[in-house]
């Protein structure tokens, strides 16, 4: 029945109701010693003994409920440990319990040992005063209060009941009455106490959880009132407004806030008005704010009712990786021009407005700019120097052109120019000559220091309508015609490169379709051993005779199958069909097939000429492999691997045009070359140039020194065979002197008739 609050109250609530019992000790103590002189008075007006100890039993409980009371403040509990806090209950309950029954016993020995009315009235009024001071006391503790009441009603009941008449115990009956509610306001109380400090720990609570978010929240927040005034805003708002100049804020209406930042500039017009239209129709929304420093914030207005609330979000560092993003989508990594989509944005918008009417006979020029043998540089000084030399030839670029010229990289070592706005054609002939003549002064790079040139196409245009690519097209023909016109120059387009592009387009779609339907034919020009004039090799050359346009150079349609990626194809079938002839050959002549630098990467060489070999019967000592120093050059490791394997194969590796590349001894060393073709470039002038004679007759011992069977190429006159054979150790040649390249029908009776023959050291005849 009288059960401890710690079974139904938390721990915070019960401690804390312990605490209220043991609140104020001296206004205890006071009462205590009222109630002894009050029952000390009532025992001297009556003479009565067991009053007087009534009195002492005042006094020494009052002492002892203050001594324990003070003993509880000195222990010091927590405010959750309830285990403690029952044992002060247990000792509250005790004792109050004895001073209730002090009070009922006073009541008691009044009604029915004294039975001084003084006495009664006295005892009766101070112990029911005791039960209201109880109820407002203790009303926390049930148990307590419960005790108490008894303690003092049921002694006070039995003397009302022991009167002898009716009244009285009518009496006693309604004390009990008012026991039961006094015990139902105890709780009342309790419930309304516990309910309100509940109320005011969950508001504590909210109000610690809200000040906690608004302290961390990582954006500013700013709530207005109904009025538009600022009653909130926490430290970030605070901070942010006072880096414009704004330190106070609260209690300001942020229509003022707004007109301060607009009249101080700090903030556009439009951008106040934008927002102070969301705050005034309490419309939700975002608005940018772009503040001085290069401070991005989003402010989001959310209202409710009449309130509304502004919070800022700080996104300068979501704006810098948006614009870094978007550099690098528009813009080249290596040397942060724009690339070729950003580049074709900008002059797009350019023409376009050409369209107006007072800008249609506005001329624009556009150059494409090509570093000439870049591959060279990132092939002997590697890709590190390569890329070094891509960022100063931009500088170069963009320190020569005027300011309003547009400079982007099209990828790789190809860099384009646009001009929205030249004078006249002479002024692209001339932007075009200061791109040349800055690149007279060579590049220092990583201690190189390296000489480079560039080619320049340009093309011009008035037409307002005239789309960039044509424009682009254009001048991409103009720097194809100036590097085939030997680099290090510029070219304007004219109309005959349109005609030639349309042309060399026709020719790339035709020589496909005769790639794959073998029309190309083998043409073969004889070498001769030049003391015997016997034919020692024939060199395999591609022939192509067109249906319609007739004879197609192989200076004409071999680019282009390297451009296409076809000369692989052709090397193929060249290898097979040249060994198929030679086969048919007498046993001593041998067959020379030409290998790109394409071949090697494109292709595998070995199992080509083990494909051909086995499927000819031609023995490997019959077919040479001729490469140029460029092929050399450009595929090194990979050419210095795949003519090992065939030197080991009992193949002869020939180098073909001597002279003409860069020639590097280093290569006739590490290379398995057998012969050394010298350029006809060496040959053409040695009969009248005693300088040309000599060189040819050096290079020729080179080559002999180097045990190599040396050969010159572009034999054309008597005068000139006549000057090798005096002058020289030349051993084998091959020219028009002796023949011109010939068919496959032809060939082999021109070796038949010359192998026949025997000629004199000194006797010379040409054929062909």
């Amino acid at each position: 029945m009288f059960t401890s609050a710690r079974k139904t109250t938390p721990a915070l609530d019960y401690v804390s109701i312990i605490r209220s019992v043991y609140g104020d000790r001296r206004a205890m103590l006071a009462g205590a010693f009222a109630s002894a002189f009050a029952a000390g008075l009532s025992a001297y007006k009556a003479q009565s003994a067991p009053l007087y100890v009534i009195a002492f039993a005042f006094v020494i409980i009052g002492v002892v409920r203050y001594l324990n009371m003070r003993a509880f403040w000195y222990a010091a509990i927590d405010s959750d440990d309830a285990e403690a806090a029952e044992q002060w209950e247990n000792r509250a309950v005790a004792i109050g319990s004895g001073l209730a029954l002090v009070y009922g016993m006073w009541c008691l020995v009044s009604m029915l040992i004294v039975q001084d009315p003084y006495a009664e009235l006295v005892s009766a009024s101070l112990s029911i005063a005791v039960m209201v001071g109880i109820c407002a006391r203790n009303f926390g503790l049930d148990r307590l209060v419960a005790i108490q009441m008894l303690a003092v009603i049921a002694p006070l009941s039995l003397g009302l009941l022991l009167r002898g008449d009716i009244y009285h115990p009518v009496l006693a009956i309604l004390l009990f009455v008012m026991l039961t509610s006094f015990r139902k306001l105890a709780g009342d109380i309790r419930s309304i106490l516990l309910s309100a400090v509940h109320g005011r720990v969950e508001a504590s609570r909210l109000a610690a959880e809200l000040d906690m978010a608004m302290t961390t929240l990582e954006h500013g927040l700013c709530m207005l009132d109904e009025r538009g005034v600022i009653s909130v805003a926490n430290e970030r708002a605070l901070r942010l407004f006072s880096q414009v100049g704004l330190p106070q804020l609260i209690g300001r209406p942020f229509g003022s806030v707004l007109a301060d930042l607009a009249d101080s500039k700090t903030l556009p017009r439009t951008t106040v008005d934008r927002l102070a239209d969301l705050i005034s129709t309490r419309v939700a929304g975002k608005v940018l704010l772009c503040l001085p420093g290069n401070r991005y914030y989003e402010v989001t207005v959310s209202s409710r009712l009449e309130r509304c609330v502004l919070l800022f979000e700080d996104i300068s560092e979501r704006v810098a990786s948006e614009e870094r993003i978007n550099f690098m989508a528009r813009h080249d990594t290596l040397t942060n021009l724009p690339n070729r989509t950003y580049f074709g944005e900008l002059a797009s918008e350019d023409m376009t407005a050409r369209r107006l009417p007072e800008a249609r006979e506005r001329l624009v020029s556009l150059m494409i700019i090509d570093v000439d043998d870049f591959k060279h540089v990132n092939d002997t000084s590697g890709h590190i120097v390569g890329d070094e030399l891509l960022v100063q030839v931009a500088s170069r670029l963009r320190q020569t052109l005027p300011g309003d010229a547009v400079l982007a990289r099209l990828g790789g070592d190809e860099f384009v120019i646009y001009r929205g706005a030249v004078g006249d054609a002479g002024q692209a002939r001339s932007d075009a000559a200061a791109i040349l003549a800055a690149f007279t002064d060579p590049f220092i790079l990583d201690g190189l220091t390296l000489p480079v040139t560039v080619s320049v196409g340009v093309a011009t245009s008035s037409v307002a309508s005239e789309p960039l690519d044509d424009l682009m097209t254009k001048a991409d023909l103009a720097l194809y015609s100036a590097k085939g016109d030997g680099k290090a120059r510029s070219q304007i387009f004219h109309a005959q490169m349109d005609i030639d592009y349309h042309y060399r387009q026709r020719l790339k779609a035709d020589l496909r379709d005769a790639v794959h339907d073998g029309a190309l034919t083998l043409a073969f020009q004889p070498l001769l051993d030049i003391a015997t004039r016997k034919v020692m090799t024939c060199e395999a050359l591609a022939r192509w005779n067109h249906p319609e346009l007739g004879i197609i150079p192989p200076s004409t349609f071999i680019p282009l199958a390297e451009e296409m990626g076809l000369i692989s194809e052709i090397t193929a079938w060249v290898i097979q069909r040249a060994a198929q002839q030679c086969s048919q050959w007498p046993a001593d002549v041998a067959v020379a097939v030409n290998i790109s630098a394409r071949d090697f990467r494109a292709s595998d060489l070995g199992a080509l000429v083990d494909r051909a070999l086995a499927t000819s019967g031609l023995s490997p000592s019959r077919l040479e492999i001729e490469v140029t120093e460029t092929a050399v050059i450009e595929e090194r490791e990979i050419a210095q691997r795949v003519l090992t394997d065939l030197a080991k194969k009992g193949i002869a590796i020939a180098l073909d045009d001597f002279g003409t590349g860069y020639s590097s001894l280093s290569y006739l060393n590490a290379l398995p070359f057998t012969k050394l073709k010298i350029d006809r470039s060496f040959v053409a002038d040695i009969a009248s140039n005693p300088r040309s004679l000599r060189l040819l007759a050096n290079v020729a011992r080179l080559g002999r020194d180097l045990d190599l069977t040396v050969i010159a190429e572009g034999v054309e006159t008597e005068a000139q065979l006549d000057t090798m054979l005096a002058h020289t150790e030349i051993q084998q040649v091959q020219g028009y002197y002796f023949s011109r390249p010939l068919p496959e029908r032809d060939i082999c009776e021109l070796i038949g008739r010359l192998n026949a023959e025997t000629y004199p050291a000194e006797t010379n005849r040409r054929h062909g």
